[in-house]
């Protein structure tokens, strides 16, 4: 029998895509500032550039946040609805799967919503990052004023759902204190320190009863001589929140307070000693703004843009990277909408991957990117950060398909892949890392220390294979991948494999595929008008692939063979 699980189910749940991965193409006109900068924005569909960025960022990310479409049901107007949640619901899933493999050990997941889908969103992100990772969700104060016209409440909020990769492992940095503590340092001692107190009962910790911590139970002498243990509200046994040794340590933080059912011991907490509060679950806009200050941090950067329906303020992100991230810190937003994520991560001195579909990637991100990098943003989180200006960043777009069909049907290489995109995306898809040796031609890629692989155009012959061989040490391995060969290549070697493209990749991806947006949001354009999804064009002369090693990119491309 099938064992069961707690899950949610819809409909379409169990087809994923198989993604091809797609190798990265850097557009040199329009990467901008420092040509050395590690921050990417990229343009394309999000899925297949997240599948493009696995390989060489799995782990590495420390900070995700998306701001996905809401799905309120507009663009879902064909559609009943289970077939609505369904579709948006195999979008994310699809999605949150590889931005998990993306976050470090330590990294978190932030995600904006509302009620559309948050609660749907809480169940599937249970399931893909497990429940015991989920941290909090917090309430964002979006607007500063009631919706007259609403049928029912005026919506004032969204969610913000914050996951873990491994929450052991998080770290969410506490707030500075203010310079007069909070009121809830309401005692003062002889020495004139002020501190509240705090039941050294534990209390709704989950784990706060005898059975699940035995050697916290034991008793206490009060005041009058009595034996006190940790008795829970229901007279079950509880457990003490400090074991013997720290309780005969710090005795002299134990305060007793005698109340109706007799003593009780607490422990001081002094404002002093406090390392900061923690961020608390509700944000008010005026801490973090609202859509209405976003809209106009946006207009005051685009000029003649039409408004986003659900921007998000500057001073919002701030926020949120400045308590999970520190300096240097890999950033990814794969909905950068009008980029803001990238602006603030760019201000904060953090790095960032930002993804963005159609042609407003152009009109919006890149132009208000360059922005930030020339010091003249003057809005948003500006004036806090004393930012100048400075850095840069580089633009890709995805490679097309490596396969297409042509007019008989047949799959072949596309045409526009010269000998070097040929080579860096069959070491992707067979999962070696690209980096084309200086000296000796057929080491392109590797898979470990000694485990190569070298793609060619070119006829193999059992010749050129022989010399290959002599040039190869005895622990070497090797991979070729070729259009065509002389069949007795085939087993001639024991540490050389032949294999045919495109045969070799028949049936492993969807290739053509160049969207998996279902088209469910509709961006606003420049002239406002519909944003119809285009496909990627192809590269142009002279533009450079992203190499698997980070600020390694191959000399302009040629149409020469390898």
């Amino acid at each position: 029998m099938k064992k069961q699980r707690l899950e949610l189910t819809w409909i379409g749940k169990d087809q994923q895509p198989r993604l091809e991965p797609r190798i990265l193409i850097e557009d040199p006109e329009k990467s901008y500032g420092d040509k050395k900068s590690p921050n990417m924005l990229i343009k394309g569909d999000n899925l297949l550039a997240l599948k493009a960025l696995e390989q060489d960022y799995t782990g590495k990310v420390k900070c995700v946040f998306i701001d996905p479409p809401y799905n309120t049901g507009s663009a879902f107007e064909h559609y009943d609805d289970g077939i609505e949640h369904s579709l948006w619901l195999g979008l994310m899933r699809d999605r949150l799967i590889i931005l998990h493999r993306l976050l470090s050990e330590d990294g978190s997941l932030w995600v904006t919503l509302d009620d559309n889908e948050a609660h749907y969103f809480k169940v599937l992100c249970d399931e893909i990052f497990g429940r015991q990772n989920f941290v909090s969700t917090v309430i964002w104060e979006k607007s500063d004023s009631p919706k007259m016209d609403s049928a029912y409440f005026s919506s004032r909020h969204d969610y913000i759902f914050v996951y873990a990769k491994d929450k052991s492992k998080l770290v969410i940095k506490r707030l500075e204190n203010e310079s007069e503590p909070p009121s809830h340092f309401n005692k003062v001692d002889s020495n004139g320190r002020k501190y509240y107190l705090k039941p050294l009962r534990a209390m709704g910790s989950g784990d706060d009863t005898r059975e699940a911590r035995p050697t916290l139970y034991f008793s206490i002498t009060a005041p009058d001589g009595s034996e006190i243990y940790p008795k829970k509200q229901d007279g079950s046994d509880g457990r003490w929140r400090w074991g013997k040794e720290r309780v005969a340590k710090d005795v002299d933080l134990i305060e007793w307070v005698k109340g109706r059912d007799g003593w009780a011991p607490y422990y001081k907490i002094f404002a002093d000693n406090s390392k900061g509060r923690p961020p608390e679950t509700i944000w008010k806009h005026e801490s973090v703004g609202t859509n209405r200050t976003s809209k106009t941090e946006i207009k005051n950067i685009l000029k003649e843009t039409t408004d986003f329906t659900t921007p998000k303020p500057e001073k919002l992100m701030n926020f949120i990277l400045k308590i999970s991230t520190n300096e240097g810190d890999i950033v990814l937003d794969s909905f950068l909408g009008s980029g803001t994520t990238a602006a603030v991560a760019h201000k904060m001195n953090r790095r960032w991957i930002g993804v963005e579909l159609g042609e407003h990637c152009d009109t919006h991100c890149l132009h208000r990117l360059k922005k930030v990098v020339d010091g003249q943003d003057l809005g948003g989180i500006t004036e806090v950060t004393d930012w100048q200006g400075g850095g840069g960043f580089k633009y890709y777009s995805l490679a097309p398909s490596l396969l297409k069909e042509d007019k008989y049907g047949h799959w072949v290489i596309d045409p526009c892949y010269n000998a070097n995109m040929l080579a860096a995306a069959m070491a992707k898809h067979e999962n070696f890392r690209y980096s084309p040796d200086e000296i000796t031609f057929w080491k392109q890629g590797q898979s470990t220390e000694k485990d190569f692989i070298f793609t060619t155009t070119n006829f193999l012959t059992v010749e050129f294979l022989d010399r290959i061989h002599d040039s190869m040490q005895e622990d070497e391995s090797l991979l070729i991948c070729c259009k065509s060969f002389q069949d007795v290549c085939l087993d001639r070697h024991s540490n050389i494999t032949v294999k045919k493209i495109p045969q070799m990749l028949l049936g492993r991806c969807e290739f053509g595929r160049e969207d998996y947006s279902l088209h469910i949001i509709t961006v606003p354009s420049v002239d406002d008008s519909p944003d119809e999804p285009a496909l990627i064009a192809k590269p142009k002369p002279k533009r450079r692939i992203k190499t698997n090693q980070q600020g390694s990119f191959l000399d302009d491309l040629v149409g020469e063979d390898a």
